[in-house]
């Protein structure tokens, strides 16, 4: 790949300076036409990026040849540069999406207490929710009991099949009532995390840091960012 013609031609593109690419003749009034990568004729008044691998025809007002501009560069170069176009874009819209979240954390938290309110209330539901899932699961291990008395009685013989579908039935309730209780507690931990990383990303906020200047990563995971139902309105 000619590392000066990419180069160059990327300069041309981060500053859409598109009509450097006019011919010394082409003057006002020029109309440019191709036929792109895509089979889509394409006419504008100025050059045309898209093709920038291929020929470009300079028709006067009237619709006549003036003439034929080459390829600037070839396929491979094209697609290096508007990759790297695309990369610069993603960065600006990364940036953008950083600053706004920024903002709308230290609207939202404007101080220390907000945010302890916040994480409170956050917390709250998901901790009432274990307490009564561990409530629920000691009742029916308090119901588990009298049944495996009664199963005490049929040592070494065959349950009825009534207790062995009682005693089944608590087994798989325990079970399940035991993975939500681990699933509720998790959700703790989880919440508790969110928010312990959004409370360092405040503090340097409220420091004086300018928002958006600290990187876009961490607020994908923000609770502000994307944890709303983890709040209370």
């Amino acid at each position: 790949m000619r590392v000066g013609t990419v180069v160059f031609a990327a300069l041309l593109l981060l500053s859409s300076g598109a009509a450097c690419f006019a011919a010394p003749d082409s003057g006002a009034g020029s109309i440019y036409t191709c036929i792109d990568a895509r089979g889509r004729k394409l006419t504008s008044d100025r050059p045309i990026l898209e093709c920038l691998d291929r020929e470009q025809r300079v028709l006067n007002k009237d619709g006549s040849q003036r003439q034929t501009l080459p390829p600037s560069m070839t396929a491979d170069e094209r697609a290096a540069v508007e990759e790297a176009e695309r990369r610069k874009a993603a960065e600006r819209v990364a940036r953008q999406d950083a600053i706004r979240r920024d903002r709308n954390l230290l609207n939202r938290f404007p101080n220390l207490a907000a945010h302890n309110r916040a994480r409170e209330a956050a917390l709250d539901d998901v901790r009432k929710a274990v307490k009564a899932s561990e409530q629920r699961l000691a009742a029916i291990e308090a119901e588990r009991k009298p049944l495996l008395n009664e199963a005490e009685f049929y040592k070494g013989k065959q349950l009825p099949a009534k207790l062995k579908t009682q005693l089944e039935f608590i087994d798989v309730t325990a079970e399940a009532q035991k993975t939500l209780v681990q699933n509720q507690q998790a959700e703790v931990v989880r919440i508790t995390a969110l928010y312990d990383q959004e409370l360092e990303r405040l503090k340097k906020l409220w420091a004086g840091a300018q928002p958006g200047s600290l990187g876009s990563a961490m607020a994908e995971a923000l609770p502000g960012a994307g944890a709303a139902a983890t709040r209370k309105p």
